[in-house]
């Protein structure tokens, strides 16, 4: 019996990395129903990181937390053992803005830090932290004004939330801050390598994705300032110029700086969560893709990566994406010998989107055609 290993990221704004896993093991079981078909989906540290820990057997732990401009939202992380999953993006992402209407200055990180809060309450040790899909600058502020820290200004007074406010903040008050963050090992699935300041920073890269125009890039780089000075001064050391402390919106550099997090790059991390390298050992054939598999597909994201670790150990990868750049000559020296867009199926991006189920379960007749039945390379 082949044994198919399917390992997707999502297809962002039409289907679920599992929603893509499951229409690919249905093509291939109407082709060939003796094929053993694994769904094992994966993330590369953005949304579907912790339903890729889920689906490979974590508990889900539902929890209620403020979204990035205040709003209630109901999110969950992942939990096993003394160890949880947790996503920013699905606490106070871009994509959970009311109406999406950005808030450049006052969209915070509180939300991340109140679920980082519940599983360390619920008593996890561990603390792995998907940083992808960041709403705010503020720094990770936020993040450690839920965790207990106090953030003041020249009165006394707590500042509001938000990288604006940060602006006129004074004094940054480790006392209250939760003993078991303090104990807890955190690590952060990144693949930002910006550092927190300046020209290629945290507001000035990132910050007009997140809706900031010209005046207010220059108030969230003053508030980044302002934060950086203020760690600084409580920590004895300034982190600020580290690789990758202004990944999401530099929520990096305060778990860096404050929580002592290190950084890895999102698609290991997860792969390791999931238990990937087990998982590929078994199989005779991987079948990985995301969306749009283009040149930054290339550098850290989660197709590549998942090719990367089957190659360890010999085995061949197909990837399918919604479309794709990237000729497969390019792609051949990661150890994948074919890949498929389902635009060359449907060229329309429209329809493709809103047919994709449909488009990946051809493709996956093709494949169970094509590469297992008739053996091609």
């Amino acid at each position: 019996m082949r044994r198919i290993l399917l390992a997707p990221d999502k297809f962002k704004g039409s289907l679920t990395a599992a929603e893509v896993a499951r229409a690919l093991a249905a093509g291939l079981a109407s082709v060939d129903p003796t094929l053993e078909t694994v769904c094992l989906p994966v993330a590369d540290g953005g949304d579907g990181t912790v339903d890729a820990a889920v689906t490979a057997g974590w508990d889900r732990v539902a929890v209620t937390c403020t979204g990035p401009t205040g709003e209630p939202v109901h999110t969950s992380y992942a939990r096993r053992g003394d160890t949880a999953v947790v996503e920013l993006a699905s606490a106070v992402g871009l994509e959970l803005l009311p109406d999406g209407v950005p808030d450049a200055l006052g969209s915070s990180t509180f939300g991340l830090g109140t679920v980082i809060s519940h599983g360390l309450v619920a008593g996890a040790e561990r603390i792995v932290v998907g940083l992808g899909g960041s709403a705010s600058t503020d720094g990770g502020a936020g993040m450690l004004m839920a965790l207990g820290a106090r953030i003041l200004d020249a009165d006394g007074n707590d500042v509001a939330l938000g990288g604006g406010p940060l602006r006129g903040a004074v004094q940054l008050d480790l006392s209250g801050l939760l003993p078991s963050a303090r104990a807890a090992e955190f690590e952060l699935a990144c693949d930002v390598d910006n550092p927190l300041l300046g020209v290629t920073g945290a507001a000035a890269v990132y910050g007009p994705q997140k809706g900031a125009g010209p005046q207010e890039l220059l108030y969230l780089e003053h508030g980044m300032r302002q934060w950086a000075h203020l760690v600084r001064n409580a920590i004895g050391r300034d982190l600020s110029g580290l690789a990758g402390t202004g990944a999401a919106g530099g929520t990096a550099f305060g778990a860096v700086a404050v929580l002592g997090a290190t950084a890895k790059s999102g698609i290991e991390t997860v792969l390791e969560l999931i238990d990937f390298t087990g998982a590929v050992a078994s199989a005779d054939l991987v079948v990985t893709g995301e969306g749009s598999l283009d040149e930054q597909s290339l550098h850290g994201k989660a197709p590549i990566g998942v090719a990367h670790a089957a190659r360890a150990v010999g085995v061949p990868v197909i990837t399918v994406a919604g479309r794709s750049t990237v000729a497969l000559d390019r792609l051949r020296p990661y150890g994948i010998t074919a890949s498929y867009a389902l635009s060359d199926l449907e060229p329309d991006p429209r329809i493709s989107m809103r047919d994709a189920a449909r488009l990946l379960y051809e493709v996956g007749r093709t494949v169970a055609t094509t590469h297992i039945l008739e053996g091609t390379s």
